[in-house]
Order: structure tokens, then sequence, then C-alpha cells
């Protein structure tokens, strides 16, 4: 069966047909059929990309750095399964992440010793390489309110060793009156309507897409964006990030 963008919504095409230049829109578009290739980046807490790479290689993987971020890669042979089998994975040297994930906390750019609040942080990997950027110094917050996703996060932090995170469970809306003007820095890695993530051989990645979403997500956003700006210092920095193309999501809920 031919896996082809028409597959879905139509309404969400005619939305995205709105906002992508025509000459970007097959670039675009390619995302949702082109299934993107495994990447990682290394947890500079336990090892250097140096010596992952070396060891990496010598098992058969073929890896191309990543000319923006030293310490990332692409996996250009070898198999995501391969990958986690491995014994640095299994020692938590290494992290599976896509590159856009890894955008974020770059933009944040925490420094030692400062503090830091990833506001929706489950399950973990931009709070990971947070505590990498830091190296291990500093005080993060990393809370989510979901339990089960709470619970992952933890488990994460604990196998990576980032030992200068404190997770919490609890809604992100009430760090603004409980934390108000504590943070250096905040991540507000909102929950959206995770329209950059379909997959057409995967039903279940747009299934659920409706307009009506997108609205529900506003919603949820506007809340945790005034809560991070609350809790964040006179003269400190915020990104706010989603992974949707929807612009009331984005520089709707911004402006």
């Amino acid at each position: 069966m031919a896996h082809t963008v028409s597959a879905l919504p139509a309404e969400f095409l005619e939305r995205l047909r709105t906002l992508v230049p025509p000459g970007q829109w097959e670039a675009i578009t390619k995302t949702f059929t082109t299934p993107p290739p495994t990447t990682f980046r290394v947890n500079t807490l336990k090892a250097s990309p140096d010596t992952i790479r070396r060891q990496l290689e010598a098992e058969g993987f073929k890896l191309e750095p990543v000319p923006w971020y030293p310490a990332a890669f692409v996996v250009r042979q070898g198999r995501l399964r391969d990958l986690q089998a491995t014994a640095c994975y299994q020692r938590g040297e290494l992290y599976v992440q896509s590159l856009s994930s890894m955008l974020p906390p770059l933009v944040l750019d925490p420094q030692p010793g400062e503090s830091v609040l990833d506001l929706t942080a489950a399950p973990g990997s931009k709070t990971l390489q947070i505590a990498c950027l830091m190296q291990g110094r500093g005080r993060i917050v990393a809370n989510d309110k979901d339990r089960v996703r709470f619970y992952k996060l933890r488990a994460n932090l604990e196998l990576q060793g980032a030992q200068n995170v404190e997770p919490t469970c609890r809604p992100g809306e009430l760090f603004g009156k409980t934390h108000p003007g504590t943070f250096d820095r905040v991540l507000v890695d909102a929950p959206c309507s995770a329209e950059a993530r379909f997959q057409v051989r995967e039903p279940a990645s747009y299934g659920y897409w409706k307009p009506r979403k997108i609205h529900e997500m506003v919603h949820k956003q506007r809340k945790l964006l005034r809560a991070g700006l609350q809790a964040l210092k006179p003269g400190g920095v915020l990104v706010y990030a989603t992974c949707t193309f929807a612009p009331e999501e984005n520089e709707g809920v911004i402006d």
C-alpha cells in the first residue's frame, strides 16, 4: 500500500497550504511520509562524544556528527534496536532524541550554577540535555503533572545520572504562584497538537487531530506560559517550544 500525504486529514492539509510557502511544500510533506533517521545525544555527564563514537563504530555503526552540536550524531548505518542493545546505551551514556528536540535547550543556553525550570519535562530528554549543558552544576526543577510520565522521567534521570535535577509532579500552572521570580531560565516545552510528528504509516499519530484540538491546546499553553513567565527572575530567559505548525499554538500564544 502506498503511503502518501493524502492519508492525513484533509482539513489539516488545507490549513498547512496556507502556512507553507509553495517552494517548501514538497520538503515539508516529505517529513510525513519518510521516517526520520535515528539520532542520539551523548550524555556528557557520563561519557565524551569521542569515546562513544569510537565504541559504536567498533561495533559496526556508521555515525555522522551533527555540525551544530558536537554531542549529537545521526546513525547512518545500524538499527535502533541494536543501538538500544549496546552497553553504552544500557549504562545511560547516550540518549536517543530527535535533532529538533535538541534545539530548545540549546536556545535556552543554561549555564553551570544557574537555576532552571523545565515546566513540562517528561520523559526528560530536554531536562537531561539541560543537565549536560550545565555540567551537572546548579539546580534544575523538572516538572510533569502526569503521574505515569513522571515515573518515566524519574527513571531516566536516575539512569542518566542527573543528580542536580529535582523531579516534581504537579500542575505546571501553579509554579507562577508557588515560585514567583525564582528561576534564571525556564523551558516551556508545551503540550500541543503535535502536527510536526504526523507519520502516514502510523494512523495513531494523526487520528486524534481536529481543529478543536488546537483550541484546547491553546488554552493549556497560555496558562503554562503565563506561569513560566511569573516563575522567571527579572531579566531571565524563557524558551517556549512546540512541535506543531499551528500558528494559534505558536505565534498566537506568544502574541
